[in-house]
């Protein structure tokens, strides 16, 4: 796998060396060269100093072969050009970008352009702290409406199964993870101490689910 990251401040220096961890061809490009330092010793992937959405820099970079490509600059504009590129001009399969300013966010989705707001996501996780806080929270969606949590099946309830956690509209168990693997459950599949529930609640059902698991 072939991945192109623009930008090498802390989330692009972080995702490179993480994916180059796993053994991935990665290539990073940034207009300053000092800023490769954070890249460390260990980094096995090429650097390249330039503008990331310069189609000749990315040619340099290989993104004709690229399998997927991250614009984490700290510009909007700059990420949405880069990525625009990518997806339109040079047909890379998977790009995302990072974007700041929420509004702006929605108009890459519909330009097809995934994209990851850390305002948004900071929202989210402050919003479930403060909402469902006696319950492990993975997300919240919307405005905290429904919420993904997580939880441990304790002895409390060891041979439950989902008829008796789930109320329809409120609480609904969506996947189930054992001994490291995660599946859908069906209406037989009971739970054991040691599993961890996948469970989506409305703001309603959150008192609900806490009183059912004792959490």
């Amino acid at each position: 796998m072939k991945v192109i990251i623009i930008g090498c401040g802390r989330v692009g220096a972080g995702l490179a060396k993480n994916m180059s961890l796993q053994g991935v061809d990665v290539v990073v490009i940034d207009m300053n060269p000092k800023a490769f330092e954070a890249l460390g010793p260990t980094f096995k992937g090429r650097t390249i100093t330039g503008i990331g959405f310069d189609q000749k820099v990315l040619a340099d970079a290989g993104i004709e072969k690229a399998d997927a490509l991250a614009a984490v600059t700290a510009s909007d504009e700059a990420n949405l050009v880069a990525a625009r590129t990518a997806k339109t001009i040079f047909r890379v399969p998977r790009v995302a970008a990072r974007v700041y300013e929420p509004r702006k966010a929605k108009i890459y989705r519909r330009l097809g352009i995934q994209t990851i707001s850390p305002v948004t996501l900071g929202i989210e996780r402050l919003t479930a702290m403060l909402t469902y806080s006696q319950l492990n929270v993975e997300r919240v969606i919307g405005a905290g409406q429904v919420g993904l949590v997580d939880v441990d099946i304790t002895q409390r309830l060891d041979n439950k199964s989902k008829k008796d956690l789930e109320i329809p509209g409120e609480i609904e168990v969506v996947a189930l993870t054992r001994n490291g693997k995660t599946f859908l459950p069906n209406s037989a599949t009971v739970f054991h101490q040691g599993d961890l529930l996948h469970i989506m609640i409305t703001s309603s059902g959150k008192d609900k689910l806490s009183k059912i698991t004792g959490s």
